[in-house]
């Protein structure tokens, strides 16, 4: 991931400010989804991918003092801030993460699409988990966003930043739609009980969700136009759009699977 990740020049403040605009919009449905597998004191929990450190923390205050949260990611700069006994915080690439442990539940939020290789990093969770232990994956759909209401030369830019989002992920060799097809993998690889949300938000221009995707966009501009599909005027528009109350738009959808390996 750390030759992929499309956030991994970006500058330290605006890239902790999405991290936490992202927790703030979708750590309540991820709360959920994880509550739903049972989790309970002294559970051996791993999150992949910890960003900020919000489901680390929330984890950990759950599982308890004799639990133990181990928190991953190739970029540890904004987990500095997490000093609790009974979380772990590691440097690491899941496809390539060694530990003599096994774990109850596994959780990634937004991770395995910035991977070309996602099936090494799915697969290695999947071992990482005890027989009966519970595997909640989140991961956006790309192809559900467009632009619903507003002017119609601002939409028409939405909907090339959309194409050039699309485009982006494509010469990377990563899927832009791979939440939508995580349940029929899940399946494949012998998951069972698959629990499956497909949330996909018709969201009101400066919503959480348009906020955080203005942000990704300010952020990833010159990826964007470099793609071709998208101008400069095209940004522009895009960021006004997200932040107009007046627009309604479906940036993406976010899928949630829940499943767990067999006993």
């Amino acid at each position: 991931m750390a030759s992929n990740y499309v956030f991994t020049d970006t500058q330290h403040l605006p890239e902790l400010e999405r991290l936490r605009a992202i927790e703030q919009v979708f750590d309540p449905l991820s709360h959920r989804r994880l509550q739903a597998t049972g989790i309970a004191t002294n559970w051996q929990c791993l999150e992949v991918g910890a960003g900020a450190g919000s489901i680390a923390h929330w984890m950990a205050a759950v599982v308890g003092q004799y639990g133990k949260v181990t928190a991953i990611d190739v970029d540890t700069r904004f987990l500095a801030n997490i000093k609790l006994s009974n979380v772990e915080i590691i440097k690491a690439d899941i496809r390539h993460f060694e530990v003599n442990a096994s774990f109850d539940l596994v959780h990634a939020r937004y991770v395995l699409i910035h991977l070309p290789d996602f099936q090494v990093a799915l697969s290695r969770m999947i071992d990482l988990l005890k027989p009966g232990g519970w595997l909640v994956i989140e991961e956006p759909d790309f192809s559900a966003a467009r632009a619903i209401a507003g002017k119609e030369t601002a939409c028409q830019s939405v909907n090339c930043v959309n194409r050039a989002i699309w485009q982006m992920f494509t010469d990377r060799g990563m899927d832009y739609a791979l939440g939508v097809k995580l349940p029929a993998i899940c399946q494949q690889l012998g998951l069972q009980q698959l629990s499956v949300e497909n949330d996909a938000p018709l969201s009101q221009g400066g919503s959480g969700v348009a906020k955080v995707m203005k942000m990704s966009t300010e952020q990833l501009t010159q990826k964007y136009i470099a793609t071709g599909e998208a101008t400069h005027q095209d940004i522009e528009q895009y960021c006004q759009f997200a932040e107009d109350p007046h627009t309604w738009a479906i940036y993406y959808s976010t899928v949630g699977v829940s499943a767990q390996k067999a006993t």
